[in-house]
């Protein structure tokens, strides 16, 4: 895969990590993100902030593919993949445990933030987006 394909996945998998759609331009290579609108503060600003991108996004729309953030159900897989292919037995089964319990995703974080795992889990995690994404641009 050429260097500014892989980028252009890297980009847009960073972006739907932190909960925003994104559009990929197939002719410019643009990339817009716009985060779900329920999380705007408010309608005003949320315009403010992306009317003109918005406005392109509408004005090109044959031009553009949409990717979504993921769904909770495809996040919470990539944890239960992370956690499976753990060679630390103990945190393996801890993160598992925990995976079943209440709040999965908060105490998911909490417990990796904790841990020597850290880095390992934000490294699977985008290798995962970045497959997701490549996945939806084919």
């Amino acid at each position: 895969m050429n260097t500014t394909k892989q980028q252009i996945i890297r980009e847009i998998a960073q972006e739907l990590d932190c909960g925003s759609d994104c559009y990929y331009n197939l002719k410019t290579n643009e990339i817009i993100a716009i985060p779900d609108f329920s999380q705007a503060f408010n309608e005003e600003e949320f315009k403010e902030a992306f009317g003109e991108a918005l406005e392109k996004l509408e004005q090109y729309k044959t031009d553009f593919i949409k990717i979504e953030s993921l769904e909770s159900f495809e996040s919470f897989k990539i944890m239960e993949d992370f956690a499976a292919q753990l060679n630390d037995l103990n945190f393996k089964i801890e993160l598992q445990a925990i995976l079943q319990r209440q709040k999965p995703f908060q105490n998911f974080k909490h417990q990796i933030d904790q841990s020597n795992f850290r880095q390992n889990w934000f490294d699977f995690k985008q290798h995962e987006l970045e497959k997701i994404v490549a996945k939806r641009l084919h």
